[in-house]
């Protein structure tokens, strides 16, 4: 039983060396709950605001994560992402267009995804953010 558990535990482990503390895969199945790392958390719960609707709940985490340092460029991109989707919504298209600036400073190699990229609010900012962050 004991040994069961360690190997349950290792394998986790394993998993989230693997993967990155809050990437997508690992925040899908729980994983990044592991990890001790409070700016991590804050990644994961702000994204969860995000999707659940919750935006100024949203924007507060991941601003906290952003503020507690995230391990990884690519978090940091994500959060920065995630802002600039609330400042989108939220009509205030200069914050958007600055969340969508650091995002790229962060990461050269940031995207959004097709669904994302064709959005009729931000996709059109992100295009034109991107295409300045290029010369």
């Amino acid at each position: 039983m004991i040994r069961s558990r360690l190997l349950i535990l290792t394998s986790a482990l394993l998993l989230l060396l693997n993967t990155g503390c809050s990437s997508g895969p690992a925040r899908d199945v729980g994983l990044d709950k592991l990890s001790p790392r409070k700016a991590e958390q804050e990644l994961s719960t702000g994204i969860t605001n995000y999707e659940d609707g919750n935006y100024k709940a949203a924007a507060k985490t991941l601003q906290n994560a952003l503020d507690s340092g995230l391990t990884f460029d690519s978090d940091a991109a994500r959060a920065h992402k995630y802002l600039a989707f609330i400042h989108c919504l939220s009509n205030r298209e200069k914050q958007c267009r600055d969340e969508f600036r650091k995002a790229l400073e962060k990461d050269n190699k940031f995207d959004l995804n097709p669904a994302e990229v064709g959005h009729p609010i931000w996709g059109p900012v992100f295009r034109a953010v991107k295409a300045e962050h290029k010369k």
